[in-house]
């Protein structure tokens, strides 16, 4: 029988070979995936053997990784935000920028707390439901959120991530495009909606463009077709607050093309930026 020492190497030479970037962790992961393990375990206990059926299972999914496809749809699921969630090619993966978005409204959102206030929160362009549920999560003093997307698909990811942590009740899933049915006006709106450009497309590792959903991915030539459409909308819909607050995740050429945008639509708004882990204007804030 093979041992756990041995599926590692094995795995891991297979993938190098395959020209995946981080073969020893990817195999660890889809090892410690199929015999229900973490990598300590794996670590810890080099000499103990897999089964025939764990064996096969575990080269399937070599094979799988080996043809680019991603390691989270793989063992489906991935951690954000310290949080587990289950995905699949229905939605995105989760990005590590995201938190960014995540920490930001979970600030806004505490402040209303503080000052005696419930502040109605919508995220847009749900996905997942990483945003709503994890601020849901993080924020129990939150009565409820709203969580929309068009895509039935990504909205059944979202309910089952819902019931995973235990907020099926405080998240309220809507299938909306945008905010056409949003219930009542937002204090806060959050959407990490399609952003990138099919100009763009070439600069996407192949396994993004191969496997994740395009109708997540991209909106238009230069990524901003469906960010035009939310401002314009969050301006002439009355689905906003008086004083409500946008947070927007955005793509890292947009900062000029978006400030002339929301200009024209809100000329007295705070706009402000903030950069990701490499630097790019990443957040997009807009206080009204």
């Amino acid at each position: 029988m093979t041992t756990i020492l041995e599926a590692l190497e094995l795995g891991t030479s297979a993938l190098a070979a395959a020209g995946q970037p981080v073969p020893r962790l990817d195999a660890q992961v889809l090892l410690g995936h199929v015999l229900h393990v973490d990598r300590v375990t794996l670590i810890a206990y080099p000499e103990n053997p897999l089964t025939p059926e764990q064996e096969r299972h575990y080269g399937q999914l070599l094979e799988r990784r080996k043809r680019g496809e991603p390691v989270a749809y793989l063992v489906g699921h991935k951690e954000f935000f310290g949080l587990d969630f289950f995905v699949d090619q229905r939605v995105l993966i989760p990005r590590p920028e995201t938190e960014q978005l995540v920490e930001a409204a979970l600030k806004i959102i505490r402040v209303a707390l503080a000052a005696g206030m419930k502040p109605v929160v919508a995220d847009i362009g749900t996905g997942s439901g990483i945003i709503p549920i994890t601020i849901a999560v993080q924020e129990p003093r939150l009565p409820y959120l709203y969580a929309s997307d068009v895509s039935p698909d990504a909205l059944e990811v979202a309910r089952i991530n819902c019931r995973r942590h235990s907020v099926e009740e405080r998240v309220r899933l809507l299938s909306s495009d945008l905010l056409t049915d949003l219930p009542e006006p937002s204090d806060i709106l959050t959407a990490n909606l399609p952003y990138v450009g099919t100009d763009e497309m070439e600069l996407l590792t192949p396994e993004v463009r191969a496997y994740e959903p395009q109708l997540a991915l991209f909106s238009g030539n230069q990524g901003l077709d469906l960010l035009q459409r939310f401002f314009t909308e969050a301006r002439h819909s009355g689905k906003l607050k008086e004083h409500a607050v946008l947070l927007l995740e955005i793509g890292y050429q947009q900062r000029e093309k978006l400030i002339h945008l929301l200009s024209n639509l809100w000329p007295l708004a705070s706009v402000s930026f903030e950069k990701d882990y490499a630097g790019w204007d990443r957040l997009l804030k807009v206080v009204l």
